[in-house]
């Protein structure tokens, strides 16, 4: 999106007061604040001459999407000792402060660059050799929380046949429960010190490792080739060793993870009226309906 960011006195001004309580000497001695993501002033950069930080607000439309900032907060302290997360400065509901990551972000895009693959695959394997903190995904509820906020005028009887077919049909059994980020691309992944980064952890949860690689590969719409070459090098990372059984669990959970897609983007455009989002969602509504099966075909 282009333009200025609108953002309600209120949020800025309630920052303010927090930083005057938390970090009175930063405040006393000269910090900047500015909207840093959308038009609804969720998150805010801080700077200082020093360092900068980034505050995340637990807002109406992140609690609708399934967000908190307690849980990311938790998951970012099970993380932290993996150095590829921001650290936590404070969390003072219904703010979170995390520092802010300077480096190149939102460029990594190419899998044939020579070292992008490997490292983010270092970085995933890494990440799921870490057992879940407590925080498990709950999928059906995440389908139900969403499904009360999409526009009535759209959930058609074929939309409510697929609704009930996934509320209903057990969940593929997990390969191996793990802390996952759950919202990997280009946008969340930093160039920090040499080293590459995962921002944005507010989706984060335990789960199974196959689920969070067919969000990725769903995400960014890796082809099949591009996925093979991906889990190739996860394994070889030390990520689930098995590559023939992560295959196949990666493609049980594809329709799983596009109807997740499909919706979020429906909830988004409810929030936002941006018709990007209504787009976004058309072609997985359309692979998603187009055998009447509650999306069994895969990519």
């Amino acid at each position: 999106m282009s333009g200025p960011v609108t953002v309600p006195f209120s949020i800025k001004g309630a920052l303010e007061l927090l930083i005057t309580q938390q970090l009175p000497a930063v405040f006393s001695a000269g910090c900047h604040l500015s909207p840093v993501a959308g038009l609804t002033g969720e998150s805010w950069k801080i700077e200082t001459p020093a360092q900068s930080w980034l505050a995340r607000v637990q807002s109406a439309e992140k609690t609708a999407l399934g967000v908190e900032r307690r849980r990311e907060k938790g998951i970012l302290r099970h993380v932290a000792g993996l150095n590829i997360a921001p650290r936590i400065m404070f969390f003072a509901p219904p703010w979170l402060v995390v520092e802010w990551l300077e480096g190149e972000t939102g460029q990594i895009t190419n899998i044939e660059e020579t070292d992008y693959p490997l490292q983010l695959a270092a970085l995933l394997a890494g990440l799921h050799r870490l057992a879940p903190c407590g925080y498990r995904l709950q999928l059906r509820e995440q389908f139900a929380r969403y499904w009360q906020q999409i526009d009535r005028r759209r959930l058609t009887p074929a939309w409510l046949r697929l609704h009930q077919r996934f509320m209903r049909q057990p969940l593929p059994a997990p390969l191996k429960m793990a802390v996952l980020h759950m919202d990997v691309h280009p946008g969340n992944l930093v160039r920090h010190q040499q080293k590459l980064h995962l921002i944005d952890w507010e989706y984060a949860a335990g789960g199974d490792v196959a689920l969070e690689l067919a969000a990725l590969f769903c995400g960014n719409g890796w082809d099949r080739a591009r996925q093979q070459s991906f889990l190739r090098a996860y394994v070889a990372c030390g990520g689930y060793r098995d590559i023939t059984r992560l295959t196949q669990q990666v493609r049980c959970w594809t329709k799983w993870v596009d109807y997740l897609m499909l919706m979020w983007f429906e909830v988004r455009w409810q929030q936002t009226g941006d018709t990007m989002y209504s787009d976004w969602a058309q072609p997985l509504r359309e692979r998603l309906f187009a055998t009447g099966r509650s999306g069994d075909k895969t990519k």
